[in-house]
């Protein structure tokens, strides 16, 4: 059985997050193919420069702001969105934060908020959007994960680990939406040159400039499948690494991220 894959004949795209970094370029390159994007962000996100930017290409950007953490108001948004431009037949749902954590110092109000924007965000606007597909029998849903969901980073706990819940997520998501005839896909990248990734504390390999992200990623919209990484020269050694013992990634990750924080002996205060 061959599932639905977004055409703009039939309706619009919508990005969570799409106001900076992978979310914004990917909300212009679709423009550039025709598509009416509405963009969801905070307010201290503005969209605004988006929509200028998109000015001159065949598609349009349209503002919506919402908080992705806030239920009601995603739902909301949702309507919204579809009242003005029609039914959402690509949703994109990239909204995310990092918040570096530390083992001697962590935080629950960090390690939450993490949560609440990269696993509960996602929820907020998946549920009310999988509803509307499913009233029209068609839709194509891209949650965007990392490379970091395949196994623990420095300093990525909370972050790689909510990364980690979407790609089981989509996983078990992927035995009911085809039978309603709504693609689900999961982008699974690199380390993308993105203010998100700026704040990253560790060295970032085979770093990919934003455009060439965006690039990847309407392919994979296209034609692609279930799972997208990239740079798969980069990524496909992550995922072979998997197999390996513990102790050979741990120290691999050690060396690669070049993590002189690890080990941190008792007593110690990081540098």
């Amino acid at each position: 059985m061959t599932i639905y894959r977004a055409d703009k004949r039939h309706g619009i795209a919508w990005i969570t997050g799409g106001a900076t970094g992978i979310g914004r370029q990917l909300a212009l390159d679709l423009a550039a193919e025709g598509w009416t994007v509405a963009i969801t962000s905070r307010a201290q996100d503005p969209i605004e420069p988006v929509i200028k930017a998109a000015a001159n290409l065949p598609g349009k950007v349209l503002a919506h702001y919402c908080d992705v953490t806030d239920e009601q108001g995603m739902a909301s948004t949702v309507e919204a969105i579809e009242a003005e431009a029609g039914p959402v037949v690509l949703a994109v749902l990239n909204a995310g934060v990092y918040i570096p954590v530390h083992a001697e110092s962590l935080s629950l109000p960090s390690i939450r908020k993490t949560y609440d924007v990269n696993i509960f965000g996602v929820l907020n606007g998946l549920v009310p959007v999988i509803e509307k597909m499913g009233l029209r029998g068609r839709g194509h849903i891209v949650l965007v994960g990392s490379v970091t969901a395949y196994f623990g980073w420095p300093t990525l706990a909370a972050y790689g680990a909510t990364k980690a819940a979407l790609n089981n997520m989509a996983e078990a998501l992927q035995y009911d939406l085809p039978k309603m005839n709504i693609r689900i896909q999961i982008m699974n990248p690199g380390f993308v040159d993105t203010p998100l990734a700026a704040k990253n504390e560790i060295l970032m390999p085979a770093l990919m400039p934003v455009d060439k992200a965006s690039k990847r990623m309407m392919r994979a919209i296209r034609s692609g499948g279930f799972e997208t990484t990239f740079p798969r020269r980069f990524t496909w050694g992550m995922k072979l690494l998997r197999i390996l013992p513990h102790r050979v990634v741990f120290g691999f990750m050690t060396y690669v991220a070049r993590w002189r924080g690890y080990p941190l002996m008792p007593g110690r205060k990081r540098d």
